[in-house]
């Protein structure tokens, strides 16, 4: 089986070795610890490289004024080491530097092997960690693009989404739930997943709060998946009237044709107000079986305008950077 060597693994493959070689060139002893640093510090994102690289660093600071303390009062022996290890892992995960915990413990035994503590035994632990956390944010500055393959999620997306409507628009028109009903909302449900991890990847890789947008976006149309789900449990409960089917189906039909990423949904949502006015003027129900099956109308309906107004908190909440960042043009045009 052909295995593809992935960027993260030739980044900290190279990062390490150079990690290695500057060490040995600053003359720094145990310079192989520079290179598992590297290994270590390596992540999947620039944001958590950076925040992993600062935490180490100063979890470094940490542990070496511990160990000097505990190896001054009680000698250079394993059972100073267990009494520094019982301070400083509390003191690490109360000021949340964990991920620094067992490298900090390496460098602090280098001291405990030194059997003696000097400002230049100290300077090279910590240019040990400076280079190998320097060297993996440093190769952590490149990242993949990952845009491209954001905007075709979301035309995928919608697509999808469209798809599903006009599934259930064709459900409530014909009173007959769609053979491949299931695997839509299933497929779905996949790939927003799959879009949403994407989206918050990408945020990571950027310093800028408008980089959220994708995310927001994905978060938007993952929470839009629950209500339609939630339609489509409701029209499996309900029996309605020719004039009420059509009613539904052609409310439906129209938010799928509309569904667009900068469509504030103001339209919409005063169209389906329309229709619940239509509904309520309708014959009162004359049983208790009308009666039920009228509360699953205006539930359906109910859930269309959640629908619609998730989709308007999404476009009023956008700041004016993002607004000018992603696609001004359509959100103009959407608004006029």
């Amino acid at each position: 089986m052909k295995h593809k060597l992935g960027m993260r693994t030739i980044k900290t493959a190279v990062g390490a070795t150079l990690a290695m070689l500057i060490s040995e060139s600053l003359g720094l002893n145990y310079a192989l610890s520079a290179g598992i640093i590297t290994v270590l510090s390596v992540q999947n994102t620039k944001r958590k490289s950076l925040e992993t690289g600062l935490a180490r660093l100063n979890s470094t600071l940490l542990a070496l004024g511990i160990s000097c303390l505990m190896f001054t009062l009680f000698g250079f022996n394993s059972v100073a080491f267990g009494i520094y290890l019982l301070i400083f892992i509390p003191l690490a995960v109360k000021f949340k530097l964990s991920d620094g915990i067992a490298v900090s413990s390496v460098l602090v035994t280098h001291v405990l092997g030194e059997g003696t503590i000097s400002l230049a035994i100290l300077w090279n632990e910590v240019m040990l960690m400076v280079v190998g956390a320097g060297i993996a944010i440093l190769f952590n500055l490149y990242m993949p693009n990952m845009i491209a393959q954001i905007k075709k999620d979301q035309d995928e997306i919608e697509e999808h989404f469209r798809t599903v409507l006009f599934c259930l628009a064709n459900t409530t028109r014909s009173q007959a739930v769609a053979i491949d009903e299931e695997e839509l909302f299933e497929s779905l449900e996949r790939h927003l997943d799959e879009a949403r991890t994407r989206a918050e990847r990408n945020r990571q890789n950027y310093f800028l709060e408008e980089m959220t947008y994708y995310v927001q976006y994905m978060e938007m149309r993952a929470m839009q998946y629950q209500v339609l789900t939630s339609m489509r449990q409701t029209l499996g409960k309900v029996m309605m009237t020719v004039e009420q089917s059509n009613l539904l189906a052609d409310l439906t039909e129209h938010i799928a044709n509309s569904l667009h990423e900068f469509n504030t949904a103001d339209e919409l949502i005063q169209e389906t107000q329309t229709v619940l006015i239509c509904c309520r003027n309708q014959e009162l129900p004359k049983s208790r079986e009308e009666f039920e099956n009228r509360a699953m109308l205006f539930q359906y309906l109910n859930d269309v305008m959640h629908l619609l107004e998730i989709k308007r908190q999404f476009i009023q909440n956008l700041t004016p950077k993002q607004i000018e960042l992603f696609n001004p043009q359509a959100l103009e045009k959407a608004t006029n």
